[in-house]
């Protein structure tokens, strides 16, 4: 396989993981942009590697670590409160955390991504996850037609300390517990039971309100095209819990960026 099909087969997941890293999609393709030019004038980084996606990511972890600015606690936009709080962790421990929890590396690999050992991977980890729980409490809508995971979901975000507002099947019944009790976070199916579109549920209650939002889809790759506007958020199924908490830190504290850019995505 070349160069150009090893990264095109993985580049919607560096491209996730660059967007959660810097809490800024204009900023995450930016750095992509860089390692894909890096790649291009060495592509035997990739051809040559036993496991390719290891070897993208820690080429792109080599772009965004030789700026000293990355280097610091404060190396993420921080406009928004969110933002800045997750500023403070360490960036090791804010890259060992997004590997792990939300792209699904090893351990293992993702030591071999950032260059460290297994252990100190480990440790950031646990790090990373106990000062962002901290920080995230808030009222959750769900927004899926399948009962046994609008079930799951709703475990798994209790047990994160949340608390769901209520689940939706439909677009109008989202629309309707939205108005009674608005909620702090969505987290939304795109094809709902009766036909009806999460997408535009979602899109419907932003032109009302601010709210983070993550999108559920079995078809991740279909909106991670590099096309604006696209989710900053998306959790795929099947779904493991590790990567549903990892991204609803993630959306809350990347708030301003989990908003207006759901806006009118096109299903």
């Amino acid at each position: 396989m070349s160069s150009a099909q090893l990264v095109a087969s993985h580049l919607p997941y560096l491209r996730r993981y660059a967007r959660a890293l810097t809490g800024s999609q204009t900023s995450g393709d930016a750095y992509v942009a860089a390692t894909l030019e890096a790649l291009i004038k060495e592509p035997a980084i990739l051809e040559e590697a036993a496991k390719p996606k290891v070897a993208l990511f820690r080429a792109f972890t080599a772009i965004w670590t030789s700026l000293p600015l990355n280097g610091t606690a404060e190396a993420v936009d921080a406009d928004a409160p969110g933002e800045r709080r997750l500023g403070q962790l360490t960036p090791l421990a804010r890259q060992a955390f997004l590997l792990v929890s939300l792209e699904g590396f090893s351990e293992d690999d993702a030591a071999t991504v950032l260059g460290i050992d297994l252990m100190r991977v480990r440790s950031l980890v646990e790090e990373a996850g106990r000062e962002l729980a901290a920080e995230i409490a808030t009222d959750v809508l769900i927004i899926e037609d399948e009962t046994f995971i609008a079930l799951d979901l709703e475990g798994l975000v209790e047990s994160l300390g949340h608390r769901v507002v209520g689940i939706a099947r439909t677009h109008t019944e989202a629309v309707q517990i939205a108005k009674k009790k608005r909620p702090g976070l969505i987290l939304a199916d795109i094809q709902l039971a009766d036909g009806s579109s999460g997408l535009d549920a979602v899109n419907e209650l932003l032109d009302t309100f601010e709210v983070p939002v993550i999108f559920i889809t079995a078809y991740p790759e279909r909106f991670l095209t590099g096309q604006r506007p696209e989710p900053a958020f998306l959790i795929a199924k099947p779904f493991q819990p590790a990567t549903v908490s990892a991204v609803v830190s993630q959306a809350l504290f990347f708030e301003r960026n989990a908003t207006r850019r759901e806006r009118r995505i096109p299903a």
